[in-house]
């Protein structure tokens, strides 16, 4: 299935019948600033559906897209951002957990993105691990491949599979664009 249009429903932080509805959810989780709304963009081929920041820490919301009218993808805030102040941080993890572990609500697919340069930290692996203890599906999204030399790209692949165990991972960038088409087809299957 192609992603032919996409659009912006709304920004929740808290219950909402939108996300009891009954449409599916793939969700999108990731530290700050490692590219969760770009991605969500280059897939959607829409270029400001989600809003992009140079700025870590700019979603502050669950931000809901309506996808072929069909599904919603779900902009989950970042974690991680050490400028915030704690008051911050702690308000966006709790709204975090509240969203993905909360029983009334059902995700398809958790699309973890990670920094294919950097591999995931150790905030990328507590989440992992939380997700799995909840069985939830995940697909692993390792941005920003266009950073790493092509003469080191097998070593640190390897590496990632290592850290993240047994699940589907794809390896992509929103900068260039490749990977992305595989991306596509892993999120909407």
């Amino acid at each position: 299935m192609n992603i032919i249009s996409a659009k912006f429903i709304k920004g929740v932080v808290g219950e909402d019948k939108i996300l009891d509805n009954g449409i599916l959810q793939v969700a999108f989780i990731g530290r700050s600033n490692v590219g969760k709304s770009s991605t969500i963009n280059v897939l959607t081929k829409v270029k400001e559906l989600a809003r992009v920041s140079a700025l870590p820490g700019r979603t502050q919301e669950i931000n809901i897209f309506l996808i072929n009218d069909r599904f919603y993808l779900v902009d989950l805030p970042g974690y991680g951002f050490s400028k915030a102040s704690k008051e911050d941080r702690e308000w966006l993890f709790e709204l975090i957990n509240w969203y993905l572990f909360n029983e009334r609500y059902q995700q398809k697919k958790i699309v973890l993105i990670i920094d294919a340069n950097v591999g995931p930290s150790k905030d990328d692996l507590e989440i992992l691990a939380a997700l799995e203890s909840r069985g939830k599906t995940i697909l692993i999204a390792a941005n920003k491949i266009d950073k790493i030399k092509k003469s080191e790209f097998k070593k640190q692949s390897d590496k990632i599979r290592k850290l993240v165990g047994d699940h589907e991972i794809v390896f992509y960038s929103t900068k260039t664009g490749v990977g992305v088409d595989a991306l596509s087809a892993a999120v909407v299957k």
